[in-house]
């Protein structure tokens, strides 16, 4: 089966080949985060301008390596999202789908993150990928996104339940908004991450849900944090900023991520999980994942993360959550789809 796959929910204009008996055979991704950096965040109306111009120029160069009238199935991304953005990848799918008459399937782009870190299981051995896949299941799995945080399991039947996640603000959002307080400009997250290393963290400085009794509130809640962070710099003059800034941003990233393994933590115990994964652009942290290393360890399970190029909003992804998904497959549809920007996982 070869599945051609857009992506273009936010601000990354994706096209990608997935070949089951090979794995991923092209990923192309175009990113905004310059153009969107000039004005402080993503500007929905000028991210999907960019999709328009720039997801024939993928379609085009994927096209000149692969024959489009090969291609069995035809996935996008239908939501969640931007409804603009997740607009114009559909309509560019619908229109290969009707030029060359295959089935159009829509994704959850939830779902993509969440099944990410199994690409590579499946590209080490394509053939077995569904035995591999089993014993792989139970499945604890945090996405961690600019959008989303969401703790899921997917369980030995292949079912996937959501858990936990997120009240008000992302992760990734609580990061780049806490970027923004400290003057540190869009996308403040990685920068926080660099200015964070060796310097000496404060865990008493910012709250990480420990008030809080995961057993009654489960969810996670990072709009208290962001908000603890602006009450603390009020107290600060310049100088005592600029001083203390790589501790703050350590002891800010501390809390983030112990809000994150704190609860992941809580719900390993109550059952034997036989991986531990995370995936998500802030996946890329690497005290992060150095952390989710030690949980999974902790838990005798084996860590799962997704290859560098598939941790951010790509359209392999979508590919292989069609692939792995099959009632994306018997939901298919001819040439017409409709986006669904609040789409939950399922």
């Amino acid at each position: 089966m070869k599945i051609l796959a857009i992506e273009s929910s936010c601000d990354e204009s994706a096209v990608a080949i997935f070949n089951s008996q090979t794995g991923i055979e092209q990923s192309l991704i175009h990113s905004q985060i310059d153009l969107h950096a000039l004005y402080g965040g993503v500007v929905p109306d000028l991210a999907s301008s960019e999709h328009l111009k720039k997801l024939p120029i993928l379609i085009e160069a994927v096209a000149s390596k692969t024959n489009l009238a090969d291609i069995d199935i035809i996935a996008v991304t239908s939501g969640p999202g931007l409804p603009n953005c997740l607009a114009m990848g559909v309509s560019a799918a619908s229109a290969i789908a009707m030029t060359f008459n295959k089935k159009l399937v829509g994704v959850n782009h939830l779902n993509g993150h969440a099944y990410s870190p199994f690409i590579d299981i499946h590209a080490q051995d394509p053939l077995n990928f569904k035995q591999n896949f089993a014993r792989l299941l139970p499945h604890l799995g945090l996405t961690v996104s600019g959008g989303n945080t969401i703790l899921f399991e997917i369980n030995t039947d292949f079912s996937m339940r959501v858990i936990a996640e997120t009240i008000d603000d992302a992760a990734g959002e609580a990061l780049d908004k806490g970027a923004k307080l400290l003057g540190i400009q869009y996308p403040g997250a990685p920068i926080i991450e660099k200015l964070a290393q060796g310097a000496t963290i404060d865990k008493t400085l910012f709250p990480y849900g420990q008030n809080r009794k995961i057993e009654d509130d489960p969810n996670f809640s990072f709009s208290g944090l962001k908000t603890s962070l602006r009450y603390y710099l009020e107290k600060l003059t310049p100088q005592q900023l600029q001083e203390n800034l790589p501790n703050i941003c350590a002891s800010y990233q501390f809390a983030v991520v112990e809000q994150l393994r704190r609860r992941t933590d809580y719900f390993a115990k109550q059952k034997n999980y036989a991986s531990i994964g995370i995936s998500g652009g802030v996946s890329n942290n690497t005290y992060f994942a150095d952390t989710f290393t030690n949980l999974a360890k902790k838990h005798s399970a084996k860590f799962l993360i997704a290859d560098k190029k598939y941790r951010g909003d790509n359209a392999a992804m979508i590919a292989f959550a069609a692939f792995v998904r099959p009632e994306y497959l018997r939901e298919s549809q001819l040439h017409t789809l409709p986006i669904e920007p609040a789409w939950e996982i399922v």
